[in-house]
């Protein structure tokens, strides 16, 4: 008898589904609790304090019901096989546009499409309420309806211009690579990597933003002397209109080698001091310095090979593929059901990576209090909080196994015990 994989894959989805629904209702809880932890006593205003436990209070309420609606639709699309049904409504679809059906790439473009359309639509309402609803009570959308709209016709457009050629490449890679199949399929996603990384920021994110340079003066003095101290090959530093979407603040960089460009939201200006804006970016320089990005990078790399080493065990695997109710064995179907089967193992991984994450912020804190930072990143960190209305209560359950960053009391109290060891 062949072992039930589709019935493991859902039993394990919906234990995770209760797990995590548990995690939920703890961190609701700490939501609800009416004062601040003693840490941020005197450092947040009862003001920002209540609007933002109202404020994640309405998201965590809207949270509960998209993940109820997630893991019941998620469930019936393997449980009553939607997917093979999906699958065979593409066929006859190129059927009746004169297209060969046998064709396995033009199959699995006409399977995406639908899948494509459908996601949208279910998942429509859900980013509706959550923006114009949600965001817009407390003050972050900025959003006009037209450019909601606009935004999603520019990523199905991109969508449409770039996914073709990938899914062709990997059909063509599957096909063709025979016992080095793994190496191929990682080397193509290497290279794919390299090369989303570097176009997205300069044709791709210009489409959805405005970036323009940081003008003269003061901010730009500092910022460019701390890179400058650092080695930091800053070759540009731009100011993004993220206020046109959300008055949520934010900075970033980005490049390769000798090219490296910073990009700070005009919502973190506009909230914060230039000394906090230089101490956070003397964290993000932390980062940088600390080789904490190209140890992610490298994390990554070796996860998506080793992805790829167990999709090649089991991708001629009938058993599995009738389990979802295929009789066939397409390329693209394979790496769904794959994907779906090592969902345990993601969910450790992901914790593990949430662990090394929490560990490199402590350590790029730590940086940028070395380089004489440390009261304005406290100041920065203090009123980003603020002014995003982030949660100032966690449950340390939550936080330990959703959150990539360190909540803020660990984070002023890490500050302030390596201020004491130097007192």
């Amino acid at each position: 008898m062949a072992f039930p994989y589709m019935e493991a894959v859902v039993g394990f989805m919906i234990l995770m589904y209760f797990f995590e629904t548990y995690l939920d209702l703890r961190q609701h809880a700490a939501y609800k609790l009416p004062t601040l932890p003693k840490t941020l006593e005197g450092v947040i205003s009862q003001e920002k304090f209540e609007k933002s436990r109202a404020y994640s209070l309405d998201k965590s309420c809207f949270h509960f019901v998209h993940e109820f609606v997630s893991i019941l639709m998620d469930s019936a699309i393997l449980l009553f096989g939607i997917l093979p049904w999906f699958w065979k409504k593409s066929g006859e679809f190129l059927v009746l546009a004169g297209l060969n059906v046998e064709n396995e790439i033009l199959h699995t473009l006409a399977f995406l499409a639908g899948v494509m359309i459908w996601s949208q639509i279910t998942d429509l309402p859900f980013s509706l309420y959550s923006t114009f609803v949600i965001e817009a009570r407390h003050g972050f959308n900025k959003q006009t309806p037209w450019l909601f709209f606009w935004d999603i016709i520019k990523g199905i457009f991109l969508s449409v211009v770039i996914g073709p050629p990938i899914v062709a490449a990997i059909i063509i890679i599957v096909q063709k690579g025979g016992p080095y199949l793994a190496i191929y399929l990682w080397g193509f996603m290497f290279v794919l990597s390299l090369v989303m990384m570097t176009l997205y920021p300069v044709l791709i994110a210009p489409l959805f933003n405005k970036f323009t340079p940081l003008p003269d003066g003061d901010l730009r003095e500092k910022i460019e002397k701390l890179a400058s101290s650092l080695k930091f090959p800053l070759k540009k530093l731009f100011v993004v209109d993220g206020s046109t979407r959300s008055s949520h603040s934010n900075a970033y960089m980005y490049g390769f080698f000798k090219n490296k460009r910073i990009v700070l939201y005009d919502t973190l200006i506009q909230q914060c001091k230039s000394e906090e804006v230089v101490a956070v970016i003397a964290h993000e320089l932390g980062h940088w310095k600390l080789n904490h990005t190209m140890y992610s990078f490298i994390a990554v790399q070796i996860l998506t090979f080793l992805q790829f080493g167990g999709y090649t065990l089991v991708r001629n695997s009938s058993d599995l593929f009738r389990s979802f109710g295929f009789d066939t064995q397409p390329v693209l179907i394979g790496l769904i059901i794959f994907q779906h089967t090592v969902i345990p193992l993601q969910h450790l991984v992901s914790f593990a990576l949430n662990l090394v994450s929490r560990a490199f912020e402590f350590q790029a804190d730590a940086f940028a209090k070395n380089l004489g930072y440390a009261s304005e990143l406290r100041c920065g960190l203090v009123k980003l909080q603020e002014e995003n209305l982030s949660a100032m209560n966690t449950d340390p359950w939550y936080s330990a196994y959703h959150y990539s960053h360190p909540p803020l009391v660990e984070r002023l109290a890490a500050i302030d015990k390596s201020d004491k060891k130097a007192d």
